[in-house]
């Protein structure tokens, strides 16, 4: 049996998915479902916290606990990396996302910091290093305003981006198409990559970098990079509000035995 904070949450949650309590309205104030009889302060508090941490609302102090007034922000999947976005234009990655949610942007909604750091683990093997070899961090903090969505940091062989506009530190992304455009004019074109994407429970640093509710989960991202003779350019670790973000993969579906021909 559903301890009673749960069944409440679940039924206010299908209040919000009806339209019954409209995006932007507020929920009405705890004590109000106390006289209500809907339960203890404390459950009608654990029933709130909840549906924030699901991201259906948000509470701030002074305004209550209001139903979210708009969807999660669309994570695209391949279309995020079309060479046209960043090659030809510039629209990079989070722009992508933004254009595609109906989403206003400005680029210093990224902030960034860039130094030489020796290799932990999972970045010296995925670069093929011996752990501790130096690399560059390119750490990206991303906004939607004033709310952070996520973090991400790319990080980098020297050999590949000395000079280049990837270790400026400039806010934003690293100049005009970012920094796939800076690889592909230093002669490294992407051309494949590998994700791989788990949630987890935040660490308190990560909650209080991205301001997450209690009880609310991040998605961590892996990101490799590969150019066509599978040389690894760039490997990124994500870490990303669950709530904020809905992700989207479109693809073919492969046929690997007409691929491979028939035998005769």
């Amino acid at each position: 049996m559903a301890p009673k904070w749960r069944e409440l949450a679940d039924r206010i949650a299908e209040k919000i998915r009806s339209g019954e309590y409209a995006p932007g309205e507020q929920l009405p104030q705890i004590r109000e479902l106390v006289e209500a009889g809907e339960g203890s302060k404390s459950t009608v508090h654990a029933a709130y916290k909840a549906l924030e941490a699901e991201g259906l609302v948000t509470s701030s102090r002074g305004h209550g606990t209001v139903v979210r007034d708009q969807p999660p922000l669309k994570r695209l999947g391949i279309e995020r990396y079309d060479k046209a976005k960043w090659r030809d234009s510039d629209e990079v990655a989070f722009i992508a996302d933004r254009v595609a949610s109906g989403r206003a942007y400005r680029r210093n909604e990224q902030t960034q910091t860039v130094s030489k750091v020796p290799a932990p683990m999972a970045v010296a093997t995925a670069h093929g290093l011996p752990e501790g070899s130096d690399v560059y961090a390119r750490a990206r903090l991303v906004k939607e305003g004033t709310q952070p969505t996520h973090t991400l940091t790319s990080y980098y062989r020297p050999e590949h981006v000395e000079g280049t506009r990837i270790v400026d530190p400039t806010p934003g992304p690293a100049g005009r198409g970012g920094g796939f455009r800076v690889l592909y004019d230093a002669g490294y074109e992407i051309d494949h990559m590998r994700e791989t994407l788990f949630a987890r429970v935040p660490t308190a640093d990560e909650a209080q970098l991205l301001q997450l509710a209690p009880g609310e989960w991040v998605v961590e991202l892996h990101r490799t990079t590969f150019t066509a003779d599978g040389t690894v350019v760039e490997f990124a670790l994500g870490v990303h509000a669950a709530t904020r973000f809905s992700w989207t993969y479109d693809f073919n579906v492969p046929d690997s035995a007409a691929e491979g021909g028939e035998e005769t």
